[in-house]
């Protein structure tokens, strides 16, 4: 099989062909659904997604179903079960359709594009239902049952409700992810290249196409999701989608062209303690633990960089910083080790185990501004948009050694954005790293036009983002 990656290979590619994706909770019971007002074709159909999964639910996740109500097993449905890609079909108790794939789907880093296409009037069995991964079709399966010829299937037809990130049959195994480029076809089978194509310049690596030329069939639609007061707009032209539990602040800017760094739940420093991930690992709670650290999903070797970070700080022990890429940090708070760095609980900012209090009058809530400038060896921090320069001004002078770090030498290796926590109170943080899980009332972005920040972002600093990595990282 020819090797083929996607983000974060492909970060300049597709330029701003897709703007915009739709951030789906879990815990929210996030969804979109529309019943069909009259039938199509049942059975030969195409389903396209680019997705980047946050893969913190624990009863699987329904990309796409297709069934007559909430209280019968008669489905048809394209999930992520555990680590596996399952294509399967249900007449009543009967599974009459199971495809699920060797490969594994394990990256909360990585956006995916994923392609199935059935077509039961086929002599063939194995050519009734193709999947395709990034441009790629899949060929080795766990289980590989496929659906008799000339079956029609539980979608696109007026009796079947559709839904985009839940289970038909019961409305659960929510979407947990970001979701971008959503097309359903109703009557053709259609492999990638209507959605993607490989780059010219680096052929491993897979892209977004312009798709809105396509013929979308009876019930087909097309969901760009560019529109945040109305997220499930059909952009080909057909009934929209009913959004439940979703919100314009779903709407995200982390696409299939341009990802954003998120945390990344496999960095647990120890994944027994098990903090909650929620808001596609943006939003972090941690409780009754002893010590527990976890990295971001993108590190810098160079460059400058800016995020910022809302949460509980008077009431809780934890720190936000940067720590070296290739330490473990079990047992150790950010900011406590030789390599690590923070601003934590109680306006404290510490290295080595050494820390000294800059500022005692943080508040719950309170936004902190982090600046991570690497060609210079700076790391600097700001509470509500006001810097710590010594002048309790917001002039983004940085270098003032009382309140911020300089002097940082970390060779070659990668820095990584990373929160710790310790002790047996609950602790919850949101990370905005362009891409805000929570309100923002103001709305700044780089000099690159890449993120939305709640402060201003300093002069020569920028997201941490593929399109800023593919431009000043390293």
């Amino acid at each position: 099989m020819t090797a083929q990656t996607i983000l974060p290979a492909n970060s300049v590619r597709g330029g701003d062909l897709v703007t915009n994706s739709c951030r789906f909770n879990a815990p929210d019971d996030a969804y979109m659904h529309k019943t069909p007002s009259s039938d199509g074709s049942r059975r030969i159909g195409t389903f396209s997604i680019w997705v980047k999964l946050a893969l913190n639910t624990s009863e699987g996740q329904y990309l796409f179903s297709g069934s007559p109500d909430a209280t019968t097993e008669t489905s048809l449905g394209l999930s992520i079960d555990g680590d596996d890609l399952r294509f399967n079909g249900w007449t009543g108790n009967s599974q009459h359709m199971l495809l699920v794939t060797d490969r594994k789907f394990r990256d909360p880093s990585a956006w995916y594009h994923i392609v199935v296409a059935w077509d039961t009037t086929q002599g063939t069995a194995s050519n009734r239902v193709k999947i395709y991964v990034n441009g790629v079709q899949e060929t080795s399966f766990s289980t590989e049952t496929y659906p008799n010829q000339n079956r029609d299937l539980n979608i696109n037809n007026a009796s079947n409700k559709t839904l985009i990130g839940a289970r038909s049959t019961a409305n659960y195994a929510f979407a947990d992810g970001y979701y971008s480029e959503v097309v359903m076809i109703d009557g053709t089978a259609l492999t990638p290249t209507s959605f993607g194509e490989f780059d010219s310049d680096t052929p491993t690596v897979w892209k977004p196409i312009d798709v809105s030329g396509l013929t979308f069939g009876t019930n087909g639609f097309y969901l760009d999701f560019e529109d945040s007061s109305n997220l499930g707009n059909d952009k080909s032209g057909g009934t929209d989608l009913t959004e439940s539990n979703l919100a314009a602040t779903d709407q995200s800017t982390d696409t299939c062209v341009n990802n954003f760094a998120t945390m990344n739940p496999l960095t647990q420093s120890e994944p027994g303690n098990s903090p909650t991930f929620a808001e596609n690992n943006l939003k972090i709670t941690m409780t009754n633990f002893d010590t527990e650290s976890v990295m971001a999903t993108m590190g810098v070797k160079k460059g400058k960089w800016y995020w910022e970070v809302k949460g509980g700080w008077k009431t809780s022990n934890w720190g936000f910083g940067i720590e070296k890429a290739s330490s473990s940090n079990v047992g150790f708070s950010v900011g406590y080790t030789a390599t690590s760095y923070s601003f934590s609980q109680n306006g404290y900012k510490q290295n080595a185990s050494s820390a000294s209090q800059i500022d005692s009058g943080l508040s719950d809530g309170d936004i902190i501004g982090y600046a991570l400038d690497l060609d210079n060896g700076h790391f600097n921090f700001s509470q509500n948009g006001v810097w710590y320069n010594g002048s309790a001004t917001e002039s983004t002078t940085f270098n003032t050694s009382t309140h911020d770090f300089t002097s940082l030498d970390f060779g070659s290796e990668f820095v990584m954005p990373t929160i710790s926590g310790f002790g047996d109170s609950a602790i919850t943080t949101e990370i905005n790293f362009g891409n805000p899980s929570f309100t923002i009332s103001s709305g700044n972005a780089d000099a690159n036009d890449h993120g939305n920040f709640e402060y201003e972002v300093p002069s020569g600093y920028f997201a941490l983002c593929t399109k800023n990595l593919a431009e000043y990282g390293g």
